[in-house]
């Protein structure tokens, strides 16, 4: 099966901020692990805001939703879907840049996947909830890690009843990394040093760090 695939993005109109670099899109959307699912409904689009595994290969995310959730009531048929994946972001102020004619803007690194949502068989739910808690139970290290195992039996005939396992099938790989690359190095680093004292924003020292060295796009 071949891998997912990159288009010229309409994510943000400035290419300079289009990112080429799938692995380190990928990289993003895996250590971030939440993001937000959207298929279009009769009325408008379902969205819903979800924990996932990417897998080993970057090419399907595996993930659950409530059985009441308007999306999983959709997918009595595999359905197109999105997936729209944030990293850091933040306000920055003209001032920051230490030079004149400039206007505020966000600066933001984003990932939206593109691809085919369909439920899994029920049987895969259990299997699926043990690799996620699994996973991100790791993160908590040197915490000890907490298992499915530790609930009764009966509190999981419960919770197994509520939700649906779905598996996201990637086909396009889209990311703006919006760092402040159109600037000169100067201007930039200078509204690097305000973001990192700025709290006006989400994970603003990573923000701040990607301005200061922004990766290859």
């Amino acid at each position: 099966m071949s891998g997912p695939t990159q288009r010229p993005s309409d994510m943000h109109p400035n290419p300079t901020f289009h990112s080429a670099d799938h692995a380190k899109d990928l990289a993003l959307v895996r250590a971030r692990a939440f993001g937000t699912l959207a298929v279009n409904g009769a009325e408008w689009p379902e969205t819903a805001h979800v924990p996932f595994l990417l897998s080993d290969n970057g090419q399907t995310i595996d993930l659950h939703l409530v059985r009441s959730n308007p999306i999983a009531r959709l997918l009595k048929d595999p359905r197109p879907a999105r997936l729209t994946v944030l990293g850091p972001d933040g306000y920055i102020s003209p001032d920051w840049y230490g030079i004149d004619d400039q206007v505020p803007t966000w600066n933001y690194v984003a990932v939206r996947l593109s691809g085919r949502l369909e439920l899994l068989p029920q049987d895969d739910l259990p299997g699926l909830l043990d690799r996620q808690s699994d996973a991100f139970e790791a993160r908590l290290l040197p915490k000890p890690i907490w298992r499915m195992s530790k609930v009764s039996d009966d509190v999981m005939t419960r919770f197994l009843r509520m939700i649906v396992p779905c598996r996201f099938h990637i086909a396009q790989v889209e990311a703006t990394w919006k760092l402040g690359q159109n600037k000169l190095d100067a201007v930039r680093l200078m509204a690097a040093d305000h973001v990192a004292q700025s709290a006006f924003g989400a994970d603003m020292a990573e923000l701040a760090k990607l301005m200061q060295e922004p990766p290859e796009l």
